[in-house]
């Protein structure tokens, strides 16, 4: 008989643990806060009373423990391309996760306020990068990598534009001798 075990992601915070929780279940529809545990007098990394713990369930949990944090680009998030149906929901996870001070990266990547890396992916890219014209797929992958927030109309009119001829190749067009 196999055993499992749950496994959820812990993001480490210095500080604000509620409030990246709170943002966060803000953004993502029907997910909530569920315990908040608080440090008490006998525990030295936290003042008595502020939070120690915020669990998000059946997502994540947020910890805060001050100067013991890693570097959280190297726990990334991405937002489930299906999640993602049209710019308008793109558009408000990007904008939702920098607000306060996040900063943009390309290819739909930012990193919000609280140091946590995020990519917002629209379902439309992982339709058009699986094109099974090679050419049209890789004019999409082409155009994402000059991205910041990802475009779907953009990566739209990148697939159906024409292809281009390699610059060596020659032409039907006749010469004209001067």
């Amino acid at each position: 008989m196999t055993q499992t075990y749950p496994v959820s992601t812990c993001l480490w915070f210095d500080t604000e643990a509620e409030t990246a929780a709170r943002l966060y279940t803000s953004l993502v529809p029907d997910s909530e806060i569920g315990q908040i545990s608080h440090y008490g007098s006998e525990n030295e990394h936290g003042e008595t009373g502020s939070v120690l713990q915020v669990r998000i369930p059946a997502w994540h949990t947020a910890i805060r423990r001050p100067q013991r944090r890693t570097d959280l680009q190297a726990l990334a998030r991405g937002v489930d391309p299906g999640f993602c149906p049209d710019q308008v929901e793109v558009d408000r996870l990007w904008y939702g996760l920098l607000e306060g001070g996040g900063e943009e990266s390309q290819c739909g990547w930012l990193t919000d306020r609280f140091g946590l890396s995020w990519q917002i992916i629209p379902t439309r890219l992982g339709e058009l990068a699986g094109d099974p014209d090679p050419e049209r797929a890789s004019r999409v992958i082409a155009a994402m990598l000059q991205m910041r927030k990802l475009d779907i109309a953009a990566l739209e009119a990148a697939a159906d534009a024409p292809a281009t001829a390699p610059a060596n190749a020659p032409t039907d067009a006749p010469t004209t001798q001067a």
